[in-house]
């Protein structure tokens, strides 16, 4: 018996040997598997991760879209019209000069968009071409404010690109700089920059080379005419390494629409008070005209309108917008203030019996200036 039990012992062990030989784990194998299979695992929640970040940064791009974008652009513009010939009433070329000088100090300090310079004397000045005959003489006296105001708005760089050699501009050293937005230091960062074609050969397909006062010049995406003032945006993006920058040609208006940029300003010659409104630049013409003097209405009086998109602004000279008025062929009125939208008083209760028209756009332009500003949020 005793051997009988030994005997079915043994075979039992037998069996589980046989079924544990059978059963038996590679280990190498199975961490080798189980190592993948973490693998993919961290894999496919990395990729809905990913997946979720980029669902929540796609909903939010949409939901900027969706909302309004911020308009930094300003749309309107103010022009100021004044009589060439209170340069005559300087006492000498060197004063002649300097009283430019303060005319477009000025409406560059208050963001004049367009200076119109207009003859009350009868000379018939359309362009800035000729020379002035000198101090007490007939000379154009139109023609050398514009030529100074241009001079100033241009940057220094440019100058002798535009400005040669000329007698109205003896006496522009001694000229204060404007130091304008679109004056831009050499080393200075800017999104625009104004700049001159450059008279240098391109390859086929690219646009002309153009000097903006920098180290490098600009490639701009267009060929133009050597010798053209254009105004340049830059691109954001620059490579360090290249010779030479990119940029795109913009219109002169860009950095004001786009950027809300004060840009500088035009001049324009008008032969008369009446080619002011006449020769307007923009299509719609001025549909804000203020004329100034001492018989208007008073500007703490003054609404103007909720909306306009051009003012205009005009000032008389020595004998005020009357002279204007009565010299101008174009003109059956008598009274100037039947020419404007609105007749102001920008200094009611002056001390002085006169006001200089350099003096009279700084204090019309510091009393309107809010009113300007207040209509233009109205109206935007």
């Amino acid at each position: 018996m005793v051997v009988a039990g030994e005997s079915m012992a043994q075979r039992s062990g037998a069996k589980r040997l046989r079924e544990g030989e059978g059963t038996k784990v590679d280990w190498h194998k199975w961490k080798e598997e189980r190592k993948e299979e973490k693998k993919k695992w961290k894999e496919a929640k990395l990729l809905r991760k990913l997946e979720k970040k980029r669902m929540q940064e796609l909903a939010e791009t949409q939901k900027e879209e969706a909302k309004p974008k911020e308009d930094k652009g300003r749309h309107y513009t103010v022009s100021v019209a004044l009589p060439g010939s209170i340069l005559n009433n300087a006492q000498s070329p060197e004063l002649r000069t300097y009283l430019a000088g303060q005319i477009a100090r000025a409406c560059t300090i208050f963001c004049v968009d367009e200076i119109v310079v207009f003859d009350e004397q009868g000379e018939e000045s359309k362009t800035v071409e000729g020379e002035f005959d000198g101090i007490k003489k007939k000379g154009q006296a139109c023609v050398q404010l514009a030529r100074i105001l241009q001079y100033l708005e241009c940057p220094q760089y440019l100058r002798k690109s535009f400005f040669p050699k000329h007698q109205d501009l003896q006496f522009a050293g001694l000229l204060n700089p404007l130091d304008s937005p679109q004056h831009v230091r050499m080393d200075e960062e800017s999104e625009y920059r104004e700049g001159v074609v450059l008279a240098r050969p391109t390859k086929p397909g690219r646009g002309s080379f153009v000097n903006c006062g920098m180290r490098k010049e600009v490639q701009i995406d267009k060929q133009l005419q050597p010798g053209l003032r254009v105004t340049v945006r830059l691109e954001e993006q620059q490579n360090p390494d290249s010779k030479t920058q990119k940029g795109t040609v913009v219109s002169a208006h860009h950095p004001r629409t786009v950027s809300g940029l004060y840009w500088g300003y035009s001049v324009r010659l008008a032969s008369c008070l009446s080619a002011v409104f006449a020769e307007c630049p923009f299509k719609e013409g001025y549909d804000l005209s203020i004329g100034t003097s001492e018989r208007g209405t008073s500007v703490d009086q003054l609404a103007l309108p909720s909306s306009f998109s051009h003012a205009l602004i005009v000032f008389g000279g020595l004998q005020g917008l009357e002279a204007g008025v009565d010299t101008d062929p174009n003109l059956e009125v008598t009274d100037p203030s039947t020419l404007f939208d609105l007749y102001v008083n920008t200094c009611p209760g002056q001390g002085s019996r006169t006001i200089r028209t350099e003096e009279a756009i700084l204090i019309s332009l510091s009393a309107l200036r809010p009113k300007i500003n207040e209509a233009a949020k109205k109206s935007s």
